[in-house]
């Protein structure tokens, strides 16, 4: 078979892979590419933020038709912040996390060959570029591109022209990619685990990536029929979602009388629990990363598990959280307030665990190690402020400001992106043969660390003081003349957070090609990926593999250095 494979052309190879693993790169690089691309729609947020009504210097003779002289009309302003938030969630962290990481390592580590079904594997990877190209060409198209935000509400999202068509079609697209990928993760993990490997010996990363894709399969098809819906209404005249009496440009439509609310409704059951989607994947690998570099087993595995469990049932339960401002009856919102608050449990259990694991460790300052650590603390950080706007008093005055911004990007940036990095850092041995400059890869984490912070936690500040989010200048408003100097640090600090990703750009390629060779455990882990080459051969083992116990069944009676073997320095 690895004979065969060697002989294929470059294309069927590389490019038109069913190799899970070469998948799993293809996912990497291009969701790396769409990060950068969000990350610069973001820089050019802040400059407007910072710096409200100035002409941006290097724009002025390439601008587009929304920055004429460099400078910032309204319009331009929504269509960059509703495609920094699409881009980022839709085709930058999700593919990351499940894309990357589900293809990568769910057959590696459950001891299996590929994934059940490799061509419905290729499939789905070669749905996003087509996804990502209908989505940003509405930037190309007369009225530019989506702007009613990347929740999408009605009826704003309904009247905006072809740049949101766009994006209604390339969000369907995409969604088809991650049911195919959600049902073939399941699959994979029922059927094709290793001789001994019970569920319960399955590490945290594939019980993540298992409950994910799980998720995903129950949640994204109503996403996919909400879409459906307002793509009907956008382009036959259907009023699913459009009020009757509707005025377009002074014009009174005729409309039977759609449900405004049904579309929030809609969307937010697929999107609280797309929230876990982002975030329990990186959950699972920073519950692997932490017990390999604290040189101990991972702290109540069981309670791990069911927190997860619990995570993904509760996730479906609390949508309406979203929508305590529009007129919800308090009976209903204080059942989801309840919900909401009762889901902190869970993350709370993971969280006293990962510190239950470091606790008396033989801690090692890994550049994974550093981002899995970050991950924690920025987590604790984003989910102890949902509880806040969990409660619906708190939540109606706080409820689009920047609170809301702040809260989300601890828990998307600080968390989710600081599991990708851990993520990339740990298994970029395993995935290419050849070690990361840790040198370059704790300069890039502090830098990242004190940027994002810098950017992020006064946005708190800002929502207390009820700065509105997604406002285009904030001079407008008599209440914000005090908020200027805070925008302008933010936005500096978030040109610092954005040059120090060049950092990991440049010890991504330059190991790629130059880096220390690995061996084929270099961290000294238990799990089953790492009882392969590095990279792993096509079929990824030579002999199908056994397993005789979990990766953290071993005996600690309190020294750390106690589970690992001798020969290795603790």
């Amino acid at each position: 078979m690895s004979t065969a494979t060697q002989a294929l052309p470059f294309w069927r190879k590389y490019l038109f892979a069913t190799d899970h693993k070469v998948i799993g790169i293809q996912f990497l690089f291009t969701s790396l590419v769409m990060l950068l691309v969000g990350g610069l729609l973001a820089m050019l947020i802040r400059w407007q933020l910072g710096w409200p009504g100035q002409p941006l210097g290097f724009m002025e003779k390439i601008a587009p038709a929304g920055m004429p002289g460099g400078v910032m009309v309204p319009e331009f302003y929504n269509m960059l912040f509703t495609m920094h938030g699409s881009i980022m969630i839709f085709f930058a962290i999700i593919p990351l996390l499940v894309g990357v990481f589900g293809n990568y390592l769910i057959p590696l580590k459950i001891g299996a060959g590929d994934m059940a079904f490799p061509r419905l594997n290729m499939i789905s990877f070669w749905l996003v570029p087509p996804a990502i190209a209908i989505v940003c060409t509405g930037f190309f198209l007369e009225g530019g591109a989506a702007a009613s935000g990347w929740t999408a509400y009605a009826p704003l999202s309904t009247i905006l022209g072809p740049g949101q068509v766009c994006w209604i079609v390339g969000v369907i697209v995409l969604g088809t990619s991650s049911i195919m990928g959600g049902l073939n993760y399941i699959t994979t993990v029922i059927n094709l685990r290793a001789p001994g490997l019970s569920f319960f010996r399955l590490p945290l990363s594939i019980w993540a990536l298992f409950i994910t894709a799980i998720i995903t399969v129950m949640a994204t098809p109503v996403l996919a029929s909400a879409l459906i819906l307002l793509l009907c209404d956008s382009t036959l005249g259907t009023s699913f979602f459009l009020p009757a009496g509707l005025i377009i440009d002074g014009v009174a439509q005729a409309h039977s009388g759609g449900q405004v609310l049904l579309w929030q409704h809609l969307f937010w059951f697929y999107s609280h629990p797309a929230v876990y989607i982002m975030i329990l994947p990186a959950m699972g690998i920073a519950s692997e990363i932490l017990p390999v570099f604290a040189r101990k087993p991972l702290f109540g595995y069981h309670s791990m598990v069911y927190a997860i469990m619990g995570i993904a049932v509760l996730g479906f339960l609390v949508w309406a959280h979203h929508m305590f401002a529009s007129g919800m009856n308090p009976t209903l919102g204080t059942s989801f307030m309840l919900s909401t608050m009762v889901i902190a449990v869970p993350s709370a259990i993971k969280t006293f665990n990962w510190l239950g694991t470091l606790w008396r460790g033989a801690i090692r300052l890994t550049t994974p190690m550093l981002h899995a650590l970050a991950f924690v603390s920025m987590f604790v950080i984003g989910g102890l402020t949902g509880i806040f706007i969990a409660a619906t008093p708190v939540d109606l005055y706080l409820h689009d400001t920047y609170f809301i911004v702040g809260h989300l990007h601890y828990v998307l940036f600080g968390g989710s992106l600081f599991g990708i990095f851990a993520g990339i850092t740990f298994w970029f041995p395993k995935m290419f043969g050849r070690m990361l400059n840790e040198t370059l890869g704790k300069l890039h984490f502090t830098l990242t660390f004190l940027g994002f912070n810098a950017v992020m936690f006064p946005m708190f500040i800002l929502g207390i003081a009820g700065m509105p989010r997604r406002i285009y200048d904030y001079r407008q408003y008599t209440h914000l003349a005090h908020v200027g100097e805070m925008n302008q640090f933010m936005s500096v600090a978030a040109f610092l957070l954005g040059l120090a990703q060049l950092l990991f750009i440049a010890n991504f390629f330059w190991s790629l090609f130059r880096g220390r060779k690995a061996g084929d455990n270099p961290w000294q882990a238990t799990t089953l990926e790492w009882a392969t080459s590095s990279p792993p051969p096509h079929g990824n083992f030579t002999t199908p593999p056994t397993v005789y116990r979990g990766p953290y069944e071993y005996s600690v009676p309190g020294r750390a250095q106690d589970w690992w073997p001798q020969n290795v320095p603790s």
